[in-house]
């Protein structure tokens, strides 16, 4: 007797310290709702290869278009296409002190998972530490590349969290 009840109050206090996670998304960081377009740095042709961003976040997600530019070929020719493509990544993230870390994949330009292809395919992974806000630019360090990330807003946004179901 002494044992069963043990096991209720054990198995009670184990359900009861669940909690499941909630039906609608996150609202994320306020001051980064919306459009970001990269400012390319001023020595962007004396580069081997230069990535643009251009970022867009709503709540916690975020959609990310990547615009190369390459004088060297690092894929095969019928991927190279003089040096220029487009790449697509989508995802959530999170911020943590002054880091925003992104977890994502690589897509299509239909945001539909990227499975084989040319360029980069699979996991979208980056850690972006804010070292300036200020007014409609945003400027970041990529943990990741050497390059700065300058960012100037395009359009403002406002999360309106939405039913994960």
């Amino acid at each position: 007797m002494r044992k069963a009840l043990l096991v209720i109050l054990l198995l009670g206090m184990a359900l009861g310290s669940c909690k499941f996670n909630p039906d609608v998304q996150d609202t994320g960081s306020a001051f980064i709702q919306g459009e970001w377009e990269e400012i390319p740095v001023s020595y962007q042709d004396e580069l081997l290869q230069y990535t643009r961003h251009q970022f867009r976040f709503t709540c916690d997600s975020f959609y990310l278009t990547l615009q190369t530019k390459a004088k060297t070929n690092i894929y095969p020719d019928s991927c190279f296409k003089g040096g220029e493509w487009t790449e697509y990544a989508k995802g959530t993230y999170r911020q943590s002190s002054d880091t925003i870390y992104l977890t994502g994949t690589f897509t299509k330009a239909n945001w539909k998972q990227k499975i084989s292809g040319c360029y980069r395919i699979g996991q979208y992974l980056d850690a972006l530490v804010v070292e300036k806000v200020q007014n409609n630019t945003l400027s970041l360090k990529s943990l990741s590349r050497h390059l700065p990330v300058q960012l100037r807003q395009t359009n403002s946004g406002k999360c309106d969290p939405k039913d994960l179901n």
